[in-house]
């Protein structure tokens, strides 16, 4: 769950006026960059349609090598002089965003490429967890997703009255904020920043509920958090509490339907498995792609059977674990190693995770 970085591509040069590129290169060079240049031929026309930005000198519009291809976005001309009235026109037909005087124009110019050329950060991935009755042990899987993901990975409490995830990884007393003072985040938030204010546990970043001023926490500022992370290029894992995802005032209702994946943990008896049917077949509830992940019961259903009732697909079983409890009780992080019964589930989850198409959208690198 690693953020991968797509290679930058080139910027493009199009001119042959030597005294342009020598001030075109050394601002390039400036910028972190190398750039394509030509002036003409197949490799002009492929480098014009993939380079980030491209600088057209002056005189490439008298000659017309531009003057065949596309109109794209990202056309900037770049001049040592003013333009005489036909180079303006011909800039105006290329759809130029910007005629730059150099050196008037060149701290504009060198912003302007070094944001071009910047690398792309792949959007973080999500994933939401719940359960369908109380009990189930989505917490716990949630956090041993975490921290099979990690680092660098941001575990979300949706449950204000829960009494704090961080329970569950020995954090409770780990300096960090905590839901009550981030309720008021609205719009774009800083991620890199949000994680640092967090408390992290062995590479997981965890916002947890608070036990001593327990809030409702408002939408707005539930996916202000999660898109932090992701736009950081960070996975994030969501707890979500059971309830009705359609719901007023549901925490986490947008996120959930953003999800790249959903887990419902199910404990195989018939109640369990009709209360998980009833929100994979809500209206408009983000749970109806959930995959299952089914917590065995002696004399209970067949994971087979659960699959049936609630009509998902069955991601993992979790047999019970005589480590967990023990080790939530004293404190320490799930036990998430290969052969671990939670850990066999954490990484089946994220190996499920990594079939899912990313999400489209990109955020720029910081």
């Amino acid at each position: 769950m690693s953020p991968s970085s797509a290679v930058p591509a080139r910027p493009l040069v199009v001119s042959s006026d030597e005294g342009l590129l020598d001030d075109l290169l050394r601002l390039l060079a400036a910028a972190g960059t190398e750039p394509d240049v030509t002036t003409g031929g197949p490799a002009l026309r492929r480098a014009y349609r993939e380079a980030p930005v491209v600088l057209a000198g002056a005189d490439a519009l008298s000659v017309g090598q531009l003057r065949p291809l596309p109109r794209r976005p990202g056309v900037v001309v770049v001049t040592a002089r003013e333009l005489p009235a036909p180079e303006w026109a011909a800039a105006v037909e290329l759809g130029a965003e910007r005629v730059a005087v150099l050196p008037e124009d060149e701290a504009w110019l060198l912003t302007r490429v070094t944001a071009a050329v910047r690398s792309p950060v792949e959007r973080g991935r999500l994933v939401v967890v719940g359960g369908s009755c109380g009990g189930a042990g989505a917490s716990t899987v949630a956090a041993a997703v975490a921290l099979a993901a990690a680092p660098g990975v941001l575990l979300v409490d949706a449950d204000a009255w829960g009494g704090g995830i961080d329970l569950l990884l020995g954090a409770e007393r780990d300096e960090g904020l905590r839901w009550p003072d981030l309720t008021g985040l609205r719009g774009r938030v800083a991620g890199d920043a949000l994680l640092a204010a967090l408390p992290e546990v062995s590479g997981v970043h965890v916002l947890a509920a608070s036990r001593g001023t327990p809030c409702d926490v408002p939408e707005e500022a539930f996916s202000a958090v999660v898109e932090a992370a992701r736009s950081a290029g960070g996975p994030a894992v969501v707890d979500l509490p059971r309830a009705d995802p359609a719901a007023p005032g549901f925490p986490g209702g947008t996120v959930l339907a953003d999800a790249d994946l959903a887990v419902l943990v199910v404990p195989a008896r018939v109640r369990a498995a009709t209360a998980a049917r009833l929100l994979v077949e809500a209206p408009g509830s983000g749970w109806s792609t959930a995959r299952l992940v089914v917590r065995p019961v002696g004399g209970g259903l067949s994971t087979d059977d659960v699959a049936e009732v609630v009509g998902r697909p069955v991601l993992a079983e979790l047999p019970h674990d005589r480590a967990a409890v023990p080790r939530s009780e004293r404190g320490e992080p799930p036990l998430v190693s290969a052969r671990s019964p939670l850990g066999r589930v954490a990484r089946r989850v994220l190996a499920e995770l990594a079939t899912v198409p990313a999400s489209s959208a990109v955020g720029a690198a910081r």
